[in-house]
């Protein structure tokens, strides 16, 4: 799901025109900083049309459920990327309709593994050996741009070259990037779940679109606290592309959803947030089978313990 949780109804949007690095800077600090639920930020690149104080043409653009503190939003960005930077912020409101929209102009499709994540734009994209996943602007995040999305991506691809899950959960499944994804992969019934209402109307949108409508059919749920998520499992595979809290919270219910020899792939993280992570999950008898970072966010394979022979870090 993650890019950052995004507000369900963004008023304000802050935007910079700058370099690759600072854009990354400033959307990493926003995203560590503000309140997941209430905030989100992209950094994306776009052919340059105008000057930029950094020479472009790369933008970072946050994203407020509420008017935000402009003057304690500079200060933060100031901390992160320079004064330079601070000073040409600019501020705005954003129509809820536009705010993702906004943020998708100008990408590329991602490939990830044997997946390609596209807009419509770009439909027809994906080779023959490929798996294309259109998902549109909305209003949950999730279009394969985010390294914690394409690190997902990248991982669900490793595990299904070797094995095929027969029960898959996907939480916080945001726009079902990642369901639709092993749905098309296996053709078989995934089961997914968010809290968010519109994520949930998003995801099953696009599952739709994307000819999966009959083998997923998200929930709207707390972790795996549904009645048709309890009934699904044990899973074989989980897929948990959220935030760290949240990960070490549900570790002990994500263990009991998991058939012995489940697979996990969880995400969301920056490399601070690992090894708290890793803990929690080693507490419920699951060990570290690969590390794989993205522009800076972290994705994590884990298999239970005595399923794995060996840790391979990547």
């Amino acid at each position: 799901m993650l890019e950052g949780l995004p507000p369900n109804r963004a008023t304000h949007v802050m935007r910079l025109s700058c370099d690759e690095t600072t854009a990354r800077k400033i959307a990493d600090i926003v995203v560590e900083t503000f309140d997941p639920a209430e905030t989100a930020a992209a950094a994306f690149e776009e052919a340059p049309t105008t000057a930029s104080w950094a020479g472009g043409p790369w933008i970072v653009e946050a994203y407020f459920g509420a008017p935000p503190d402009e003057a304690g939003v500079r200060a933060l960005v100031a901390a992160a990327a320079g004064d330079e930077a601070a000073e040409a912020l600019t501020f705005s409101r954003v129509d809820e309709r536009d705010w993702i929209a906004s943020s998708l102009e100008g990408l590329k499709p991602v490939r990830a593994g044997r997946f390609v994540v596209h807009g419509s734009h770009d439909r027809g994209v994906a080779r023959a050996n490929e798996i294309g996943i259109e998902i549109e602007a909305a209003l949950a995040f999730g279009t394969g741009h985010h390294g914690s999305t394409r690190g997902c991506l990248e991982l669900l691809d490793r595990i299904l070259e070797v094995r095929r899950p027969r029960s898959i959960l996907d939480l916080g499944t945001g726009s079902g990037v990642l369901a639709i994804a092993a749905a098309k992969a296996l053709r078989q019934k995934v089961h997914a779940g968010d809290i968010d209402p519109v994520s949930v109307a998003a995801a099953r949108g696009n599952a739709r679109s994307n000819g999966a409508g009959s083998f997923l059919r998200p929930v709207r749920a707390t972790g795996a606290e549904h009645p048709e998520l309890r009934n699904g499992g044990p899973y074989d595979l989980v897929l948990a592309n959220i935030l760290a809290r949240p990960l070490r919270a549900l570790a002990p219910r994500i263990a009991r959803s998991a058939a012995p020899a489940a697979d996990l792939v969880l995400s969301g993280l920056i490399a601070r947030d690992v090894p708290g992570v890793v803990s929690a999950y080693r507490t419920q008898g699951f060990a570290l089978v690969r590390r794989l970072e993205i522009d800076g966010w972290v994705s994590l394979h884990m298999k239970h313990r005595a399923t794995v022979r060996r840790t391979t870090p990547s």
